[in-house]
C-alpha cells in the first residue's frame, strides 16, 4: 500500500521538499493533490537521507505548505506506446497534441530506457541518405550512428533539420522500413508551426512521430522531451524492427533547462555554470543510438545544436564532441555569402562513415573521392590564405586553379539549395568539379579510379562556361 505525505518541508521555484520519506526511488513518479482538489504530477530528483527533492511539472505556485497531499506511485514515468504513433504530434511529455485523441496503448516503457549490454551492440554499417551533397559525399550518415550538427545563433538548422527529414531515406530493401522522430525542444510557437506545417506539406508526417515542447513549458518537460522521443525509437527499432532517424533540435536549450533545474537544486556549479555532469546527462541519450544482435532494426540520431558566440570548445559542443563519432559544423562565413547549407567541410568528419561506403553500399569511388576533394579544398583553404597576403594576381598557377576550383566547389557542391541529390548525383558532381583541376594535382587517388571517373576535358563546371548541370538543379528546386 502507498503511503500518502501531508504537508511540505519547503517550496523552491519548481522544486518542492518533503522530510521524513521512506522507501522511495530516484526519478519516481509523484502525484500532488491541491487544497482545491486539483491533481498535479511531479518526479523525485533528489533524495537525501529521508529529505525528498520533487520537481513538479505543472510549477509550484498555489501550493501550501500545509494542506498538500502527496503520494508516490512506486515506479518511474513511462510512455504509453504503440506502431500507431508514426503520424501523431505529442507535447513534450508525450501527451498528443493534434486533436486525433488517445493513442492505443500496447506497451508502457520507461523514458529512461532500459540497460543495453555492450556485448549485444552491433557495429553500424550501411548508410542513411539525406540528399544533401555535403552530408552524403563527405560525412556519411551511417546507421545506427551519432552525429550532431553544430550550428549558431541565426544560423539555418531549422532548415536544414526539416529538410533531412523530407529527404532521408534508405535504398535497397530497408527503404519501406524507415521512419523518423522528431524531437524540438524550447522552440517558439512560430518554429514549432513550421515543423510542423513543413513535413505536412511535403507528405511525409504519416512516417514522422513529434515531440514539440515549446518555449513557454515547463523546464521538465524539456528535460523529459528527448527521452520521450529516444523512448519512442527504441520501441519502434527493437518491437518492430524498423530503422529509425531521430532528430533533435536544439539541445542547448536542453543543457541550459538542465543548467537552471541544477541551480534550483543548489548543486554547486561546473563550467561555465553548468553541472558537473553535464557530460554523463548527455552520455545517457546519445548513447542510445546503435544497433542491437536481438532486433533487425536500428536507432541512428542527429542531434543540432546552438553553439553560443560560436564557440565550439563551449562545453555543450565540447562534451558532446567526446561522445559522438564525429560532427557537422555549419559556418557563418559561408552563410554570409548566401551559401546553403553553410556546411563547413573540413571542420566535419564522420568517423564511421569508411565502413558504411564503398562497393556494395554507395559506389567503389566513394572513399578516394572523398579523400581527394578534402585534399584539393584544403589547398583551397591555403591558396586563399596566401592570396590574402599577396594578392591572387600574384599566385602560381596552380594555386589559381585551386581557387578557381574552390567557388566552383562551393557554388555547386556545398551550396545545392533544397535540392535532392541522389548519392550517384553527388559523387558525379564531386568528379565534375575535381575534373577542373589537372591530373597530375590529383595525388590522392589511385590511377584505375581516375582513368575512370576523370575527365578534364568534358568537365561541366570548366571555368562556369558550361552550366547545363547548374541550370538542370535549378529546374528541380523550382519544380
Amino acid at each position: 500500500m502507498n503511503l500518502q505525505y501531508i504537508g511540505l518541508k519547503k517550496i523552491n521555484g519548481p522544486l518542492i521538499f518533503l522530510d521524513n520519506v521512506k522507501g522511495i526511488g530516484f526519478e519516481e513518479m509523484v502525484e500532488i493533490r491541491l487544497e482545491n482538489g486539483s491533481v498535479r504530477h511531479g518526479r523525485v530528483v533528489e533524495i537525501n537521507g529521508d529529505l525528498a527533492a520533487i520537481l513538479v511539472f505543472e510549477g509550484t505556485r498555489d501550493l501550501s505548505l500545509n494542506n498538500t497531499v502527496i503520494k508516490f506511485t512506486g515506479k518511474p514515468m513511462e510512455l504509453g506506446l504503440s506502431k500507431n504513433i508514426l503520424g501523431r504530434v505529442f507535447n513534450g511529455i508525450g501527451h498528443p497534441i493534434d486533436d486525433l485523441g488517445p493513442v492505443y496503448v500496447e506497451k508502457y516503457l520507461d523514458i529512461n530506457g532500459e540497460p543495453l549490454n555492450p556485448v549485444s551492440r552491433l557495429y553500424p554499417k550501411n548508410y542513411i541518405n539525406t540528399g544533401i551533397s555535403s552530408i552524403d559525399g563527405l560525412t556519411t550518415l551511417i546507421r545506427g550512428q551519432k552525429l550532431p550538427i553544430f550550428s549558431g545563433s541565426g544560423m539555418p538548422h531549422n532548415e536544414l533539420a526539416v529538410q533531412i527529414v523530407k529527404q532521408a531515406k534508405l535504398t535497397g530493401s530497408d527503404a519501406s522500413n524507415f521512419s523518423i522522430v522528431f524531437a524540438a525542444m524550447g522552440v517558439t510557437n512560430d518554429v514549432a508551426n513550421y515543423f510542423r506545417r513543413s513535413f505536412e506539406e511535403a507528405g511525409v508526417l504519416d512516417n514522422v512521430v513529434m515531440y514539440l515542447n515549446l518555449s513557454n513549458d515547463p523546464i521538465i518537460e524539456r528535460l523529459l522531451t528527448p527521452r520521450c522521443a529516444l523512448t519512442a525509437a527504441e520501441y519502434l527499432a527493437y518491437q518492430h524492427n524498423k530503422h529509425i532517424l531521430v532528430v533533435m533540435t536544439d539541445m542547448t536549450a536542453y543543457c541550459e533547462a538542465l543548467r537552471e533545474f541544477s541551480s534550483s537544486k543548489g548543486e554547486i556549479p561546473g563550467r561555465k555554470g553548468y553541472p558537473g555532469y553535464l557530460y554523463s546527462d548527455l552520455a545517457s541519450l546519445l548513447e542510445r543510438a546503435g544497433i542491437v544482435k536481438t532486433a533487425s532494426g536500428s536507432v541512428t540520431q542527429i542531434p543540432i545544436l546552438s553553439m553560443p558566440n560560436d564557440d565550439i570548445t563551449h562545453p555543450i559542443p565540447d562534451l558532446t564532441g567526446y561522445i559522438t563519432e564525429g560532427q557537422i559544423v555549419l559556418e557563418r562565413e559561408l552563410h554570409m555569402q548566401g551559401i546553403y547549407p553553410p556546411i563547413g567541410v573540413l571542420p566535419s568528419l564522420s568517423r564511421l562513415m569508411k565502413d558504411g561506403i564503398g562497393a556494395g553500399f554507395t559506389r567503389e569511388d566513394h572513399q578516394p573521392l572523398m579523400n581527394q576533394l578534402f585534399a584539393s579544398y584544403s589547398r583551397v583553404m591555403d591558396a586563399r590564405s596566401l592570396a590574402s597576403v599577396i594578392g591572387e594576381d600574384e599566385l602560381s598557377p596552380a594555386d589559381k586553379n585551386y581557387m578557381e576550383f574552390g567557388r566552383l566547389f562551393e557554388k555547386h557542391f556545398i551550396s545545392q539549395g533544397f535540392v535532392n541529390r541522389d548519392i550517384k548525383d553527388t559523387l558525379d558532381l564531386g568528379w565534375n568539379l575535381l575534373s577542373v583541376l589537372p591530373k597530375e594535382e590529383l595525388d590522392r587517388t589511385e590511377e584505375k579510379i581516375l582513368d575512370k571517373f576523370y575527365d578534364h576535358e568534358k568537365a561541366y563546371y570548366r571555368f562556369e562556361l558550361n552550366k547545363n548541370l547548374y541550370i538542370k538543379e535549378l529546374k528541380k528546386e523550382e519544380h
